[in-house]
């Protein structure tokens, strides 16, 4: 997958990420993903903070289009497990993320995503995910 265009009808196919409106912005050999704020992504109306499912899908599904990105599956992979720190509360704002594969072998990867908001030095949260990759014979099945 080399366009913006391709990632985006990637993530279309996740019914969940149609929801959270996930969109992506390619420039050069890079990828941004972006969760634009809207009300219903509200966890904590007192605060008022993002939901912690909603940031923790976001972070998810960074790394499956990042995946994806690199190295041109059509299928979204399956997670094996993911792991998310919280490090500070999402304000009620367009957030960012970006990822990358730390290891990657014949059926399984590791992902490294880190998602922003006003300045990337300052992460709102992580997450680190092993992904199972369909191999092309059994995305046919």
């Amino acid at each position: 997958m080399s366009e913006t265009k391709d990632l985006s009808l990637f993530l279309d196919r996740i019914p969940y990420a149609r929801f959270l409106g996930v969109g992506v912005d390619r420039r050069g050999n890079e990828i941004t993903t972006v969760l634009r704020y809207k009300e219903d992504l509200i966890g904590n109306p007192v605060l008022p903070a993002l939901h912690g499912g909603a940031i923790g899908a976001f972070l998810e599904m960074t790394a499956m289009a990042q995946l994806a990105f690199e190295t041109g599956i059509d299928a979204p992979p399956k997670p094996i497990n993911i792991t998310i720190d919280y490090l500070r509360s999402g304000k009620p704002q367009d957030t960012f993320a970006r990822a990358a594969i730390t290891k990657q072998g014949r059926r399984v990867a590791t992902v490294h995503v880190e998602a922003w908001q006003e300045d990337k030095s300052r992460p709102i949260a992580a997450a680190h995910g092993h992904f199972l990759l369909k191999q092309p014979d059994e995305a046919e099945a």
